[in-house]
């Protein structure tokens, strides 16, 4: 079973014992949960669209290790091509989901990881590629849901891993054994945690002498023994519990989420190992896995962007103000920055290159410069379809209130807008942009595009690293004679 179907993957998140509090009570049933669903859906529609046939050039692949169609979230990309089409793919997502689809952190991790264990081996003499391949074609096999697991709680920033008060606000290894490790820690902002199948887990930093217990990378399944978790809290998340809840949520059916994934003395066997102490390369690990992720954004975000913009564009049609020119200046300038970000997560992807593995890198550069963008984008999006939207969307009155037998005539009748659009298509509009740009998905398209994949000052780091400053100071040097005149001057003095 290369391939599951959306009905398979919901059934197979039915069969695992996943332990999940919320609210400070152990959820007995989490697929079906209103606050948790929606998240299950958007991971779901990965699965939905690989069956489309309109869609499988972009949704699907052909293993290089089994020669079997896949899921493309199951990939090791293998051309510039497939880096394209991996943005592509997630543009589409976004479009159909206006929301978190989860899936990209594993995707990214499984690239990361290929290539990193391969260099490791070579390095060290270890077995740890093999351990992978292995594993990515069970994946591969089963189409399972990967979370990349990389955020630590990190405590003291200040400190390292192994000198903090409390050694569990790093995961590390706690119990080395003949037939595999323990492990105690935790992973935090965990997207997608809960609707995965397994855990792929990574180190947060580089890593240095006496780091070595943190220098650890594992696959381990979600309901293994030892592992729960805490279920983040999102803006406005409780309308979902609400009674017959539907305009008021913004976006009924789609969704994200994040948790605390913690790890309590949880066996690892050897197979299943991908790191185990070698410091050095704990670094190139997290480098490459945000690169890939910043690629990532290059797309994901732009496709919730152009449900948002869209969002924006009814909004003014339903108030009337469609022709204003300040609104249309307002969409065009939204389009703008939307594509700029789509333009960035091309490049990186077309500049791509082969690794010591086969599979292929984006270009680190780019892709930095990619998610620095992602970083204050996003936000100007949020601003201007705020600023068209008006007032309305964050004072309008609830749905209930809309329903009630004596106010619901006196609110349809005042929040009406362009006489020909029910009213309630202008509520569901502006609750959309509600939800988009301070509800649930806000977590998602804003306060994670700054601090997803690394914090904007991460990328600066990174582009002054890549940005080859030295090069681009001696082609000034060249263009400006500068060395030339030197010379002429050093040669004249000697004459004297």
């Amino acid at each position: 079973m290369a391939l599951m179907t959306k009905e398979q993957y919901l059934e197979s998140l039915r069969k695992l014992d996943v332990k999940v509090y919320m609210f400070g009570e152990l959820v007995e049933n989490f697929v079906d949960h209103p606050v948790i669903r929606p998240s299950i859906n958007s991971v779901a529609m990965t699965y939905e669209l690989a069956h489309d046939p309109q869609y499988e050039d972009l949704m699907t692949a052909t293993s290089n290790l089994t020669g079997e169609k896949v899921n493309r979230f199951t990939h090791l990309h293998q051309s510039t091509d497939d880096l394209r089409k991996k943005v592509k793919m997630l543009r589409l997502l976004g479009q159909k989901t206006g929301s978190c689809f989860q899936r990209c952190v594993g995707m990214d991790a499984f690239n990361a990881v290929y290539s990193t264990t391969f260099e490791t081996d070579k390095a060290h003499g270890t077995k740890y590629h093999e351990n992978f391949k292995k594993y990515l074609e069970y994946v591969q096999k089963n189409d399972l849901v990967i979370d990349g697991a990389m955020t630590d709680p990190k405590g003291d920033r200040s400190l390292a891993p192994s000198k903090q008060h409390d050694p569990d606000l790093f995961l590390h290894v706690v119990e080395q054994r003949e037939d595999g490790i323990v492990v105690k820690g935790a992973k935090a902002h965990q997207t997608g945690s809960i609707n995965s199948h397994e855990h792929l887990i990574m180190p947060t930093i580089a890593m240095r002498e006496g780091d070595e217990a943190y220098a650890v990378s594992f696959a381990v399944p979600t309901d293994a023994e030892g592992i729960y978790m805490i279920y983040g809290r999102q803006s406005c998340d409780t309308r979902k519990l609400e009674e017959g809840a539907d305009i008021d949520v913004g976006n009924k059916q789609f969704g994200g989420q994040e948790a605390l994934v913690v790890f309590d003395n949880v066996f690892i066997p050897n197979d299943r190992i991908f790191l185990n102490g070698e410091v050095e390369f704990a670094g190139m690990l997290v480098e490459r896995f945000a690169g890939y992720h910043r690629q990532s954004y290059g797309g994901c975000k732009v496709g919730v962007g152009d449900v948002l913009i869209g969002a924006a564009a009814l909004a003014a049609e339903f108030n009337g103000a469609a022709k204003a020119s300040h609104v249309k200046d307002k969409l065009i300038e939204m389009t703008h920055l939307n594509e700029t970000l789509y333009c960035c997560g091309i490049a990186c992807s077309a500049e791509g290159y082969p690794t010591e593995a086969g599979n292929y890198q984006i270009d680190l550069l780019l892709a930095n410069v990619c998610k620095q963008n992602v970083t204050r984008f996003p936000y100007e999006i949020t601003r201007l379809a705020e600023d068209i939207a008006g007032g309305l969307m964050v004072t309008m009155p609830s749905e209930q209130d809309f329903k009630h037998p004596v106010i619901g005539p006196v609110c349809e009748k005042y929040f009406k807008g362009v006489n020909v659009v029910p009213t309630e298509h202008r509520m569901r509009v502006l609750r959309l942009i509600e939800n988009m740009t301070l509800g649930t998905a806000a977590v998602g398209y804003r306060t994670e595009s700054m601090h997803g994949a690394g914090s904007p000052q991460a990328q600066r780091i990174m582009i002054a690293r890549q940005g080859n400053l030295p090069h681009k100071k001696d082609l000034a040097r060249k263009i400006a004679r500068i060395d030339e005149v030197s010379v002429a001057a050093r040669e004249a003095a000697a004459t004297k």
